[in-house]
Order: structure tokens, then sequence, then C-alpha cells
């Protein structure tokens, strides 16, 4: 494992990101974060309010948390995107915006989307991603059974995102057995960067995040609470919700390929094979 770059004592700070009030702006990007490839951008979206953005550079996906929005790019308009009230309500709608694409955003009656960057080469259109081109998959079982939405992988048009949601039942895991993919080793593992943005319902509720390296440079259990975000650099990460309360989080990968080869840790990978 290469040096991660950062000394001890500022690990934490770097790869842990409480929610803010208003959950809007930048949240997390390499300049404030461990994150050398990812950004995320939260915006609400007030009634009749309205957002012009462009990456130079860099490609973004649009997901659409909650609500439903206007979206311009190039010309062309798609109105009304957007079918659930919030995260835990349907699959997600999203919109791709190849590099250095100008866009604007509008929201009649108010809504919440996540933009999520990567640099990227120019190329490529832009294009609406809907709800029913959203892979849903039920993973793992019994203890560490969870609902995984994949939004855009290598099936779908981009230079280097991949992005989905997973949703875990009150008590439940989810990215275990725990897996990394911090490793340029195809097909046995790949090298990408992540990110994790979380809500909880009811929203008062709470999850724990582990992230930990093979050999424990990175060693840290968090308490990811409703708007939370985490960057993972490297190293295994599984979750888990508290009893009572269900846990989402929207994930985003970038590094090298659009492939996600994953390396799980031998010492737990057994669960996963016992009958």
């Amino acid at each position: 494992m290469e040096d991660s770059g950062l000394p001890e004592k500022e690990v934490k700070s770097r790869f842990h990101f409480k929610a803010s009030d208003g959950r809007i702006g930048v949240v997390v990007s390499p300049q404030n974060s461990a994150s050398t490839e990812l950004e995320l951008e939260i915006i609400n979206f007030s009634p009749s309010g309205s957002e012009a953005r462009v990456a130079d550079g860099k490609e973004t996906l649009l997901v659409v948390l909650g609500g439903r929005v206007d979206v311009d790019v190039n010309g062309v308009r798609w109105n009304g995107l957007g079918d659930r009230a919030n995260v835990f309500a349907g699959r997600a709608t999203s919109v791709y915006f190849p590099p250095s694409t100008e866009y604007l955003v509008r929201s009649t009656n108010g809504a919440e989307v996540a933009l999520l960057r990567a640099p990227a080469q120019p190329g490529g259109a832009a294009y609406v991603i809907r709800p029913d081109a959203v892979d849903v998959a039920t993973r793992g079982r019994d203890g560490f059974e969870r609902e995984v939405h994949t939004i855009l992988d290598a099936r779908k048009p981009a230079a280097t995102l991949v992005v989905g949601e997973t949703f875990n039942v009150p008590g439940a895991w989810s990215s275990y057995p725990p897996h990394k993919h911090d490793v340029h080793d195809p097909p046995r593992q790949s090298r990408l960067q992540e990110v994790y943005h979380f809500r909880m319902d009811p929203t008062q509720g709470f999850g724990i995040q582990r992230i930990y390296s093979p050999e424990r440079d990175l060693n840290e259990v968090l308490v990811v609470e409703d708007g939370d975000t985490v960057v993972i650099p490297y190293g295994y990460h599984p979750v888990v919700a508290a009893p009572g309360y269900r846990l989402y989080y929207l994930w985003a990968l970038a590094g090298e390929g659009r492939d996600l080869h994953v390396f799980e840790d031998p010492a737990h990978s057994w669960v996963a094979r016992q009958p």
C-alpha cells in the first residue's frame, strides 16, 4: 500500500464531513479532503430557484435526491425530472454532463440535488438516466442483505464516474464482507476512490462507518448521521445502520477504469460463503 500522504492526526478530518446548515455547497473536493478524484456538491432549491453550472475538465452526474427539476443544456430542456419526494421514496432520476458542459437547473416547487464530478477528457453528450434505467439488485443475506441501485456504470457512457445508491434496512450491514478497491490490479482489484453521502429515516438516526487498511495505518470508526459524507481514499469500508433506522448512502467512484473489481478482506470473506 502506498503512503496516503496524510499526517495521521489529519486523516479523520479530511474524510468525515458533517452536515452543514442548509446542506448546500461543495461538500467534498480535492482541496478540502483526502479525495484526489471526486467532488460532491449538494444544492437545495427553494421554489422557483435556479443554479447555473459548468465544470471545466470534469464530467458531472446530477442525481435528483428529492423533488423535481428542469434542466437546460445545449439548447435542450428536460422538464419535470424527478419521481420521488426523497431518497427513500423510489429510484433516482439523474442527468449526465460531459466535461465543460454549461447547464442550468431550475425547480418550480423546490428540490434537492447532488452533483458528482470527476476529471475527464472532453467528449460525449448529455443524457438523462430515468428511474426505469436504474439497475436494482439485492445483495448479501441475513444481517448484511441490502438493496443496491446502480445508476451509472460501464454499461452507460461516461469517462470515469461510477455512481449508485445503497439502502440498508434497520440494523443491517452493507459493503460487507468488507471490501476494498485501492490497487490497480485488474481483474483482481481496481483502484477507485469513493465517496459516501448518508441519509437516515427517521432523520435522527445514525449508522457506523468503519474505514481500515490491511496495515491499519488507517483504522477509524465514524458515527454517520443524516447528511454526513465520508471520503474513502483507500481501505476496507463496511457500514451498519442502527436498529430502528433505515440508512441510505449515495456512492460515487472514480479512478482507473470503470469496472468495479473489489477485494474482500480475507479475514471476513468466509461469511459470504456460509450456506
